[in-house]
């Protein structure tokens, strides 16, 4: 019998289970994602209802049998829940469905836990979601294998130049851009430097950190959509 006892984590999502159980997803420290059971969950008076919900810090307990789905056992909160709204609300799903759709079930990830909970912190915030949600989506590359190269030449190794314009090629990096290189993949040295330093809070360095990490994005995913950015498309038409 496999016990996990006092893990921290969060809630990615949540689907019904038979009657009254529910199967959830959770981002933990220690064990990455991982899905639990919560016996009970949907009856009207589950005590675990109102606790068990996306963006609020947890500490967890469960136990089962290896290789077969994990029952929790014990829930209790870790902090506050972060007031999410709006966009920002949308911006946090978003957020979870990356975590879903990027990292491999029961792959330990640490400091991107760290950086989750930072995220959702920060989308509680006052700043807008945008600086926060490139911040992430950085740190997630890296973590799951896709790590962007911001520092220099992929061709020759040279560090990048500032004035240079170089054609971002996904899963090689930069490289000096020919004539006929697609407008969408071309980014200055300076905006690629400014990217790889984190200065999202510079308008222009924000919008090319946002067409660029689409694109990284877009090509690690193999063409699957993104539910929660159909959603939002959706409301703001």
């Amino acid at each position: 019998m496999e016990r996990v006892t006092l893990e921290p984590a969060f809630v990615l999502h949540a689907r019904a289970y038979r009657e009254t159980s529910a199967i959830l997803d959770l981002f933990t420290q220690g064990h990455g994602v991982s899905s639990v059971v919560a016996r009970g969950m949907r009856r009207g008076s589950g005590a675990w209802r109102a606790l068990l919900q996306p963006f609020q810090p947890l500490v967890v307990s469960w136990y089962g049998r290896g290789g077969g789905l994990m029952t929790l056992q014990a829930a209790e909160p870790a902090g506050m829940p972060a007031a999410l709204q709006g966009t920002a609300l949308m911006a946090g799903f978003y957020v979870n469905e990356l975590v879903l759709r990027f990292l491999h079930r029961g792959d330990p990830h640490p400091r991107l836990f760290a950086t989750y909970a930072t995220a959702v912190a920060g989308l509680a915030g006052n700043g807008g979601p945008e600086p926060v949600l490139r911040a992430f989506e950085v740190e997630l590359l890296a973590e799951s294998g896709y790590g962007l190269i911001l520092e220099h030449d992929a061709g020759d190794g040279a560090p990048l130049e500032p004035a240079v314009r170089y054609e971002y090629v996904v899963e090689r990096g930069p490289l000096p851009a020919a004539a006929a290189a697609p407008a969408s993949a071309v980014f200055s040295g300076a905006e690629l430097l400014a990217i790889g330093a984190g200065c999202f809070d510079d308008p222009a360095c924000l919008a090319a950190a946002r067409r660029l990490l689409r694109a990284v994005l877009d090509h690690h995913l193999g063409g699957r959509p993104l539910r929660t950015r159909q959603v939002f498309a959706a409301m703001k038409r």
